[in-house]
Protein backbone atom coordinates (compact mmCIF):
# COMPACT_ATOMS: atom_id res chain seq x y z
CA UNK A 1 0.00 0.00 0.00
CA UNK A 2 2.87 2.29 0.75
CA UNK A 3 3.98 1.39 -2.31
CA UNK A 4 1.18 2.81 -4.27
CA UNK A 5 1.12 5.69 -2.61
CA UNK A 6 4.78 6.53 -3.20
CA UNK A 7 4.31 5.56 -6.90
CA UNK A 8 0.74 7.77 -7.02
CA UNK A 9 2.61 10.79 -5.46
CA UNK A 10 5.92 10.46 -7.78
CA UNK A 11 3.44 10.39 -10.89
CA UNK A 12 1.80 13.78 -9.47
CA UNK A 13 5.08 15.22 -9.38
CA UNK A 14 6.03 14.25 -12.22
CA UNK A 15 2.66 15.35 -13.71
CA UNK A 16 3.46 19.10 -11.91
CA UNK A 17 6.59 19.41 -13.25
CA UNK A 18 5.35 18.83 -16.90
CA UNK A 19 3.58 22.21 -16.43
CA UNK A 20 5.71 23.98 -15.25
CA UNK A 21 8.28 23.17 -18.22
CA UNK A 22 5.30 23.89 -20.64
CA UNK A 23 5.08 27.18 -18.30
CA UNK A 24 8.21 27.95 -19.30
CA UNK A 25 8.50 27.06 -22.79
CA UNK A 26 4.96 29.15 -23.08
CA UNK A 27 7.21 32.29 -21.20
CA UNK A 28 9.86 31.77 -23.79
CA UNK A 29 7.72 32.01 -26.32
CA UNK A 30 6.42 35.17 -25.13
CA UNK A 31 9.20 36.70 -24.54
CA UNK A 32 10.97 36.20 -27.90
CA UNK A 33 7.57 37.43 -29.58
CA UNK A 34 7.48 40.74 -27.49
CA UNK A 35 11.34 40.98 -27.87
CA UNK A 36 11.10 40.81 -31.70
CA UNK A 37 8.89 43.54 -31.41
CA UNK A 38 10.83 46.37 -29.61
CA UNK A 39 14.25 44.75 -31.03
CA UNK A 40 12.49 45.01 -34.46
CA UNK A 41 14.81 41.21 -34.67
CA UNK A 42 13.14 39.07 -36.97
CA UNK A 43 14.84 35.99 -35.89
CA UNK A 44 13.42 36.18 -32.61
CA UNK A 45 9.85 36.44 -33.95
CA UNK A 46 10.97 33.44 -36.03
CA UNK A 47 12.02 31.42 -33.12
CA UNK A 48 9.37 32.30 -31.73
CA UNK A 49 6.97 30.81 -33.90
CA UNK A 50 8.98 27.38 -33.99
CA UNK A 51 8.63 26.76 -30.57
CA UNK A 52 5.41 25.73 -30.97
CA UNK A 53 5.11 22.52 -32.22
CA UNK A 54 7.21 21.80 -28.86
CA UNK A 55 4.37 23.05 -26.61
CA UNK A 56 2.12 21.44 -28.67
CA UNK A 57 3.52 17.83 -27.93
CA UNK A 58 4.36 18.86 -24.49
CA UNK A 59 0.57 19.77 -23.34
CA UNK A 60 -0.82 16.70 -25.16
CA UNK A 61 1.56 14.27 -23.49
CA UNK A 62 0.15 16.01 -20.00
CA UNK A 63 -3.23 15.59 -20.93
CA UNK A 64 -2.60 11.73 -21.60
CA UNK A 65 -0.30 11.11 -18.54
CA UNK A 66 -3.47 12.78 -16.38
CA UNK A 67 -6.51 11.05 -18.03
CA UNK A 68 -4.01 8.01 -17.62
CA UNK A 69 -3.79 8.81 -14.10
CA UNK A 70 -7.67 9.50 -13.44
CA UNK A 71 -8.56 5.93 -14.99
CA UNK A 72 -5.81 3.75 -13.46
CA UNK A 73 -5.83 5.50 -9.69
CA UNK A 74 -9.39 6.68 -9.73
CA UNK A 75 -8.17 9.47 -6.99
CA UNK A 76 -10.64 11.14 -4.57
CA UNK A 77 -10.96 14.74 -3.95
CA UNK A 78 -7.27 16.99 -3.45
CA UNK A 79 -6.06 13.88 -5.59
CA UNK A 80 -8.57 13.87 -8.52
CA UNK A 81 -8.20 17.93 -8.12
CA UNK A 82 -4.36 18.21 -8.91
CA UNK A 83 -4.39 15.76 -12.07
CA UNK A 84 -7.62 17.68 -13.93
CA UNK A 85 -6.30 21.28 -12.89
CA UNK A 86 -3.21 20.12 -14.55
CA UNK A 87 -4.61 19.20 -17.74
CA UNK A 88 -6.79 22.20 -17.71
CA UNK A 89 -3.60 24.41 -17.55
CA UNK A 90 -1.84 22.97 -20.36
CA UNK A 91 -4.64 23.75 -22.25
CA UNK A 92 -4.58 27.65 -21.10
CA UNK A 93 -0.62 27.63 -21.76
CA UNK A 94 -0.69 25.41 -24.60
CA UNK A 95 -3.47 28.66 -25.99
CA UNK A 96 -0.60 31.43 -24.42
CA UNK A 97 1.47 29.25 -26.98
CA UNK A 98 -0.56 30.17 -30.06
CA UNK A 99 -1.38 33.64 -28.88
CA UNK A 100 2.08 34.39 -28.84
CA UNK A 101 3.12 32.20 -32.06
CA UNK A 102 0.18 34.90 -33.80
CA UNK A 103 2.20 37.87 -31.92
CA UNK A 104 5.45 36.83 -33.79
CA UNK A 105 3.83 36.42 -37.10
CA UNK A 106 1.98 39.85 -36.80
CA UNK A 107 5.69 41.62 -36.27
CA UNK A 108 6.85 39.65 -39.09
CA UNK A 109 4.23 41.17 -41.28
CA UNK A 110 5.06 45.01 -39.95
CA UNK A 111 8.33 44.86 -40.46
CA UNK A 112 11.20 45.56 -38.02
CA UNK A 113 10.98 49.53 -38.84
CA UNK A 114 6.93 49.79 -38.56
CA UNK A 115 6.98 47.71 -34.90
CA UNK A 116 10.03 49.57 -33.40
CA UNK A 117 7.79 52.95 -34.46
CA UNK A 118 4.86 52.43 -32.66
CA UNK A 119 5.73 49.57 -29.97
CA UNK A 120 6.27 51.53 -27.17
CA UNK A 121 2.74 51.13 -25.55
CA UNK A 122 2.80 47.86 -26.46
CA UNK A 123 6.40 46.77 -24.45
CA UNK A 124 4.27 48.42 -21.46
CA UNK A 125 1.23 46.19 -22.16
CA UNK A 126 3.39 43.29 -22.68
CA UNK A 127 5.24 43.22 -19.92
CA UNK A 128 2.89 43.53 -17.89
CA UNK A 129 1.27 40.35 -19.02
CA UNK A 130 4.69 38.37 -19.35
CA UNK A 131 4.82 38.90 -15.42
CA UNK A 132 1.20 37.83 -15.17
CA UNK A 133 2.11 34.56 -16.21
CA UNK A 134 5.57 34.48 -14.74
CA UNK A 135 3.88 35.15 -11.31
CA UNK A 136 0.60 32.59 -11.93
CA UNK A 137 3.52 29.51 -12.66
CA UNK A 138 5.32 31.00 -9.49
CA UNK A 139 2.21 30.41 -7.68
CA UNK A 140 1.80 26.82 -8.81
CA UNK A 141 4.73 25.15 -8.84
CA UNK A 142 4.52 26.71 -4.99
CA UNK A 143 1.02 26.06 -4.33
CA UNK A 144 0.40 29.31 -2.89
CA UNK A 145 -3.25 30.60 -3.30
CA UNK A 146 -2.31 33.84 -2.24
CA UNK A 147 -0.07 34.26 -5.24
CA UNK A 148 -2.51 32.69 -7.36
CA UNK A 149 -5.44 35.06 -6.00
CA UNK A 150 -3.29 38.15 -5.92
CA UNK A 151 -2.82 37.84 -10.11
CA UNK A 152 -6.93 37.11 -10.46
CA UNK A 153 -7.82 39.84 -8.86
CA UNK A 154 -5.15 42.14 -10.79
CA UNK A 155 -6.50 41.24 -14.46
CA UNK A 156 -8.19 44.50 -14.48
CA UNK A 157 -4.85 46.09 -14.88
CA UNK A 158 -4.31 44.67 -18.23
CA UNK A 159 -7.75 45.33 -19.48
CA UNK A 160 -7.02 48.84 -18.56
CA UNK A 161 -3.40 48.88 -20.62
CA UNK A 162 -5.64 47.48 -23.38
CA UNK A 163 -8.39 50.17 -23.48
CA UNK A 164 -5.89 52.72 -23.39
CA UNK A 165 -3.21 51.11 -26.13
CA UNK A 166 -6.90 50.64 -28.56
CA UNK A 167 -7.91 54.38 -28.19
CA UNK A 168 -4.28 55.46 -28.83
CA UNK A 169 -3.40 53.57 -32.05
CA UNK A 170 -6.80 54.38 -33.35
CA UNK A 171 -6.09 57.97 -32.89
CA UNK A 172 -2.57 57.71 -34.37
CA UNK A 173 -4.32 56.33 -37.49
CA UNK A 174 -6.50 59.00 -37.57
CA UNK A 175 -3.93 61.51 -37.88
CA UNK A 176 -1.36 59.52 -40.19
CA UNK A 177 -2.87 57.38 -42.54
CA UNK A 178 0.74 55.98 -43.72
CA UNK A 179 0.51 54.37 -39.96
CA UNK A 180 -2.82 52.96 -40.46
CA UNK A 181 -1.07 48.78 -41.51
CA UNK A 182 1.43 49.16 -38.83
CA UNK A 183 -1.17 50.02 -35.94
CA UNK A 184 -3.73 47.52 -37.24
CA UNK A 185 -1.43 44.62 -36.52
CA UNK A 186 -0.78 46.24 -33.32
CA UNK A 187 -4.16 46.31 -32.38
CA UNK A 188 -4.47 42.80 -33.16
CA UNK A 189 -0.99 42.25 -30.97
CA UNK A 190 -2.37 43.42 -27.95
CA UNK A 191 -5.28 41.99 -28.58
CA UNK A 192 -3.81 38.67 -28.48
CA UNK A 193 -1.64 40.22 -25.11
CA UNK A 194 -4.67 40.67 -23.74
CA UNK A 195 -5.80 37.10 -24.44
CA UNK A 196 -2.70 35.70 -22.92
CA UNK A 197 -3.30 37.73 -19.65
CA UNK A 198 -7.43 35.97 -19.68
CA UNK A 199 -5.75 32.56 -19.65
CA UNK A 200 -3.54 33.43 -16.80
CA UNK A 201 -6.33 34.44 -14.77
CA UNK A 202 -7.96 31.29 -15.37
CA UNK A 203 -5.17 29.69 -14.64
CA UNK A 204 -5.25 31.40 -11.28
CA UNK A 205 -8.82 30.22 -11.08
CA UNK A 206 -7.78 26.67 -11.32
CA UNK A 207 -4.64 27.08 -9.05
CA UNK A 208 -7.53 28.07 -6.61
CA UNK A 209 -9.77 25.62 -7.20
CA UNK A 210 -7.03 22.75 -6.96
CA UNK A 211 -6.03 23.59 -3.57
CA UNK A 212 -8.75 24.75 -1.71
CA UNK A 213 -11.46 22.73 -3.63
CA UNK A 214 -13.69 25.74 -3.62
CA UNK A 215 -14.41 27.51 -6.98
CA UNK A 216 -13.49 31.45 -7.36
CA UNK A 217 -17.51 32.82 -7.68
CA UNK A 218 -16.90 36.05 -7.82
CA UNK A 219 -17.21 38.24 -10.74
CA UNK A 220 -13.41 38.75 -12.15
CA UNK A 221 -12.67 42.26 -11.48
CA UNK A 222 -12.35 44.61 -14.91
CA UNK A 223 -11.57 47.32 -16.03
CA UNK A 224 -14.53 49.32 -17.30
CA UNK A 225 -13.95 51.67 -19.97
Amino acid sequence: MEHTVTAFENELTELTDGVIALGVLAQSQLDDALSSIFQGDAKLAQRAIKRDPALDTLAIDIERKSVRMIALRQPMADDLRRPIAAMKIAMNLERCGDLAKNVAKRTLKIGPAGAVSFAAPVERMGRLVAARLGAVLNAYGARNVTQAVDVWTQDAEIDEHYEQLFAGLLARMAEDPESITACTHLLFIAKNLERIGDHATNIAELIHYEITGVELVEDRPKFDA
